[in-house]
C-alpha cells in the first residue's frame, strides 16, 4: 500500500491542484469549487477551535445534507477532532443516549432543533447550528481561533478579517477520526471508532478497485451520516479530485435527468428499484455512465437482471459494514459481476469463512461466520474494551456477525446475519436460501424469512412476502413452489402477505421488527 496520507491532506492536495474545479454541483445550478470548500473548512475549523475542541474531542453532528456539512467533517479532521455523524431521524431519548455516551465537546444541529438542545450548555456542551444554505451559528462571526481566548489567534485572517484556523493536526494512522454508531438492532448502539488510517486505506483501495479518478462525476443522493454516503462516496470524490451532483435526497426523476452528464451512481437497492419504474432509464441516457454501485442491503437478482437489460450496465455489488468500511467488491474489470454475490476482497483486506464456535476455516461452499482482517477494520468500540476483545480472534480477524460462503470463483455470498439464523428442532436454517426461492415466484416481489417461537421446535419458519404488481400471492401455492427444493425442516410453517417490508434509512429489512410482530403466532399451538 502507498504511504499514509489522511483524507484531509488528500483533499488539500486536490484543492491546491484544481482550486477552480467544481466539487459540488447543486440542484439550483450553483457550483461550489474546491477553493471555496477549503475556505469554508478553514473558517469552520477556527470556530471549532474557538469552541474549545482539541485533538481527540468529539464533534457530534445532526444536520441536514449540505456542502457546509462536508466542510464541517473536513474541519473536524483538520484540527484532530473526532467526527460523530448522527442520523437526522434520531429524536429525544436517542440523542440523550448518544450525547451521554460519546460526551462530545460540540454538538452541531439544524437551526430548527436548537430549542431541543439549549439546556445542554449547562452540561458543558457547546451547541452550534448549521442549516442547508450555510445559515446557522457555525459560520457566523469570528472566534478567537485557537480556543485559549487570548486573541493571539493560532490562525490567519482573510481580507475581510474572518478567522481561518492555520494549524493542521498531524494525524497518525492510529489516531481516531470518527465514531459511527451501529444501528442497534440487538440492544444499545455501539460506537465504532474509525481511525485516520482506516478511512484513508479503505478509500485508497476503492479508488484502485473502481478506477475512480478526477474525471468522474458522481451522482450523490445518499445520506451523509453513515459509511456509504460519507466514507465511500464523499471520501472517494474529495481525494480523487472528482465532482459530484449533490442531491438532498433520492429522486428518480432528478437522477434520470442527471445520468447523461454523470459517470457514477452509488446507491442502495431501493434506488435501482425506483429507477426501473422510470421510463427515462434507457441505454441512451446511460451512455456516459461507467459504474453503478449498490450496497448497504441485498439487491434483488431480478432487479440486477432487469437493470442490465434496460441500460446495458451490470450493477456492481459490494459488502461493507460500520466497523470495517468496505470489505469486498464485484470486479470493475477482469471478471463477471455475479448477482447475489458481493465479490472478492479489496486490496489489502482478507476474508475468511469459519465455524463460528471454533474459528476453524471452512472449505469453499460451506456456510459459516464471515471474518475480516485488514487496515480498514476499526480500532474498537467506544469505551467498551471487553466487547471489542470479544469481537476479535487472537490472530486479528474481526467477527462480522454475518454468515456466508465462498463460491467456486472465490466470490463471497452473504446468506444473512448470524442473529437471523433460524434453529428449528436443532437444525440450522439460513433464511436467504428460502427467500431466493420465494422471490423467484411470479406473484412475489420480495420476501423476508424469519424464525419465531414455537412450543415444539423452539423456533419455526415464517415467510413474509410482498406481492408483485397486480398479483395476489397464495399461501398454499407458495408453499408447494418451494417444497420441492427444500428439506422438510426448512419449509415455512406459514406465509404472511404485507404491502411492504419494514426497512431502515439505508434500505435494510428490519427483521427484528418482523420477529416482534409475529412473535405470538404459535403461542397457543399444541406442543
Amino acid at each position: 500500500m502507498a504511504p499514509f496520507t489522511t483524507i484531509y491532506r488528500s483533499f488539500v492536495e486536490q484543492a491546491e491542484r484544481r482550486p477552480d474545479k467544481a466539487l459540488f454541483e447543486l440542484p439550483d445550478g450553483q457550483r461550489i469549487t474546491y477553493r471555496e470548500t477549503a475556505e469554508t473548512v478553514r473558517r469552520t475549523a477556527a470556530r471549532l477551535v474557538a469552541d474549545g475542541v482539541t485533538p481527540g474531542d468529539r464533534v457530534a453532528v445532526q444536520v441536514e445534507k449540505s456542502p457546509e456539512a462536508i466542510a464541517l467533517y473536513l474541519a473536524t479532521l483538520r484540527i484532530g477532532g473526532v467526527f460523530l455523524p448522527l442520523n437526522t431521524a434520531y429524536t429525544g431519548a436517542e440523542m440523550e443516549y448518544f450525547i451521554g455516551d460519546a460526551r462530545p465537546r460540540v454538538l452541531v444541529c439544524s437551526p430548527d432543533r436548537l430549542a431541543d438542545h439549549v439546556h445542554r450548555a449547562e452540561q458543558g456542551l457547546v451547541v452550534e447550528t448549521l442549516g442547508t444554505t450555510g445559515d446557522g451559528t457555525l459560520l457566523d462571526g469570528d472566534g478567537d481561533g485557537d480556543g485559549d481566548g487570548d486573541g493571539d489567534g493560532d490562525r490567519d485572517r482573510d481580507g475581510n478579517g474572518n478567522g481561518r484556523h492555520a494549524k493542521v493536526f498531524d494525524a497518525s494512522a492510529d489516531d481516531p477520526a470518527a465514531i459511527l454508531y451501529t444501528s442497534g438492532t440487538t440492544g444499545r448502539s455501539k460506537g465504532a471508532v474509525l481511525s485516520h488510517g482506516n478511512l484513508a486505506s479503505n478509500c485508497r483501495a476503492l479508488l484502485e478497485a473502481w478506477e475512480y479518478t478526477a474525471e468522474d462525476r458522481l451522482i450523490h443522493a445518499l445520506p451523509i451520516f453513515h459509511i456509504h454516503g460519507l466514507f465511500v462516496a464523499v471520501n472517494m470524490t474529495l481525494t480523487a479530485g472528482a465532482s459530484m451532483y449533490y442531491l438532498p435526497k433520492f429522486d428518480a426523476g432528478t437522477i434520470a435527468d442527471l445520468l447523461p452528464g454523470a459517470t457514477v451512481l452509488m446507491g442502495v437497492p431501493t434506488f435501482y428499484t425506483r429507477l426501473l419504474k422510470n421510463d427515462r432509464l434507457t441505454q441512451e441516457a446511460c451512455a456516459s455512465m461507467r459504474l453503478f454501485v449498490s450496497g448497504s442491503a441485498p439487491l434483488l437478482a431480478s432487479d440486477h437482471q432487469a437493470f442490465e437489460a434496460r441500460t446495458g450496465h451490470a450493477i456492481l455489488e459490494r459488502y461493507g459494514m460500520t466497523e470495517t468500511g468496505m470489505n469486498t467488491t464485484n470486479p470493475y474489470t477482469g471478471g463477471p459481476r455475479k448477482p447475489g454475490t458481493v465479490g472478492i476482497p479489496l486490496p489489502g483486506t482478507e476474508i475468511r469463512v469459519v465455524d463460528g464456535a471454533t474459528g476453524r476455516p471452512l472449505p469453499d461452499g460451506e456456510v459459516g461466520s464471515i471474518e475480516v482482517r485488514g487496515p480498514n477494520v476499526f480500532t474498537g468500540y467506544w469505551q467498551l474494551p471487553e466487547k471489542t476483545a470479544a469481537e476479535f480472534r487472537e490472530d486479528g480477524f474481526f467477527i462480522t456477525g454475518d454468515l456466508g460462503r465462498i463460491d467456486e470463483d472465490g466470490y463471497l455470498r452473504i446468506v444473512g446475519r448470524g442473529k437471523d439464523l433460524v434453529i428449528s428442532g436443532g437444525y440450522n436454517i439460513y433464511p436467504k436460501e428460502i427467500e431466493e426461492l420465494l422471490d423467484a415466484h411470479p406473484t412475489v416481489r420480495e420476501s423476508a424469512v424469519i424464525g419465531v417461537p414455537h412450543p415444539d421446535f423452539g423456533e419455526t419458519v415464517v415467510a413474509v412476502v410482498v406481492p408483485a404488481p397486480d398479483q395476489q400471492p397464495q399461501e398454499a401455492e407458495l408453499l408447494d413452489f418451494v417444497a420441492k427444493d427444500l428439506a422438510r425442516f426448512k419449509h415455512p410453517r406459514t406465509v404472511r402477505v404485507v404491502d411492504a417490508l419494514p426497512r431502515n434509512v439505508m434500505g435494510k429489512v428490519q427483521k427484528a421488527e418482523l420477529r416482534k410482530r409475529y412473535a405470538d403466532l404459535f403461542a397457543g399451538a399444541d406442543a
